[in-house]
């Protein structure tokens, strides 16, 4: 089976792209990559066929402020840029990431079945359920879900100025107006960190999380029998500032040993109880008693997965969203805003507490309970 993966440049997307293409090439499938300049040579690296993802650059008239415009609109133009290389390339199916939806319309337009990929729990609007993103679970009782239905008539508006905006991108590049959907939706979580829901969609299949390590570099952590604390600053736009360095401080005589994984250029002036750098973030998590995130999905996911608790620092976009479901499931704690004061007390509760350890490890018991992400594209291609 020949599959085409779309994904664009932001790490939280493309490395759970290159994740997929690795277990669909392992399964004898002959996948190709579609993704920002700065994935091609790790991707080609590891062995997988990556092309440059046409479109990506933004374009004048585009609107960074309007989330629906920036969606819509720039995924018919990348639909548009991508249409001849998949054309020539003729898949049996396309994979594209939820936020780039321009590889969906071009499988469309070019009437191949195609998949979404959302590297993260389920966000689509649920009617048992607050709006995704508000951090709160489900009301309880008539003021619960009274609650719960005011807050989602209160974003209703925002979703069909979405819905619209996406049925003019659609009828810009000749497709119709109501959009069919994908034939099957990759949820790449760990059922511990989605929520039960009354109205699952139909061909939505949970899969776990997709990680893959961009190195193969290791990373020594400091000398000492301290506890050792991995520090993974986050990559989105909209995380929080500063973590490292408020971290650094906070620990400070604390006893505790510091590691921080990064794929920018690490500080030199670090003390000797801490280091900094590129390194496999699965071999530093071995050793680790506690992981400070922003709770971006891909690193907290990977702590989970390795029984480690977090001390969680959301930023913006779904990191509020993910530090409440992690909070709530009793394996991390929650910093906002982040204070040295606040951070220092919630590393060293979850290193005391052993029951967020036992919560983490309950979360990674929870990925023996997904579907495979291959089948799924394969029954898929194969429905058509």
């Amino acid at each position: 089976m020949r599959v085409a993966v779309v994904a664009g440049p932001d790490p939280g997307h493309a490395i759970p792209a290159i994740a997929l293409c690795l277990k669909l090439l392992a399964a004898g499938d002959d996948p190709v990559l579609f993704t920002g300049d700065r994935w091609l040579g790790p991707a080609r690296a590891a062995g997988l066929s990556a092309r440059r993802l046409k479109g990506l650059a933004p374009r004048p008239e585009d609107d960074d402020l309007d989330a629906g415009a920036r969606i819509h609109s720039r995924a018919a133009y990348i639909s548009t840029e991508i249409l001849p290389d998949l054309s020539a390339m003729l898949p049996d199916l396309v994979v594209s990431d939820i936020l780039t939806a321009g590889g969906g319309m071009a499988a469309e337009r070019l009437d191949v079945p195609w998949v979404e990929l959302s590297p993260h729990p389920l966000y689509a609007p649920s009617k048992g359920l607050p709006p995704i993103g508000s951090g709160l679970e489900p009301g309880v009782g008539a003021r619960g879900r009274l609650r719960d239905a005011l807050m989602r008539a209160a974003t209703a508006r925002s979703i069909k100025q979405g819905l619209r905006q996406r049925a003019q991108a659609r009828v810009g590049v000749g497709l119709p107006a109501e959009d069919p959907g994908p034939a099957a939706r990759l949820i790449a979580t760990l059922p511990a960190l989605e929520v039960p829901r009354p109205d699952w969609p139909e061909h939505t299949h949970v899969v776990g999380p997709l990680l893959w390590e961009p190195t193969a570099d290791l990373l020594d952590p400091p000398p000492g029998d301290g506890p050792l604390v991995m520090i993974a600053p986050s990559t989105a736009h909209t995380g929080a500032e500063g973590m490292l360095e408020t971290a650094l401080s906070a620990l400070d005589g604390t006893g505790v040993r510091v590691v921080a994984s990064m794929l920018d250029t690490p500080p030199t002036d670090l003390p000797s109880w801490a280091r900094a750098g590129l390194g496999r973030q699965d071999a530093l998590l071995a050793d680790a008693s506690v992981a400070v995130c922003g709770g971006g999905h891909g690193m907290l996911a990977k702590a989970l997965l390795a029984g480690v608790p977090a001390v969680t620092v959301p930023g913006g976009g779904d990191q509020w969203e993910l530090a409440n479901r992690a909070a709530r499931q009793g394996s991390a704690r929650l910093v906002r805003p982040l204070t040295a004061d606040a951070l220092r007390e919630s590393v060293l509760r979850v290193l005391d507490d052993p029951a967020f350890a036992e919560s983490a490890r309950t979360a990674a018991a929870s990925a023996g309970d997904v579907e495979d992400p291959v089948a799924v594209c394969r029954a898929a291609a194969a429905a058509r």
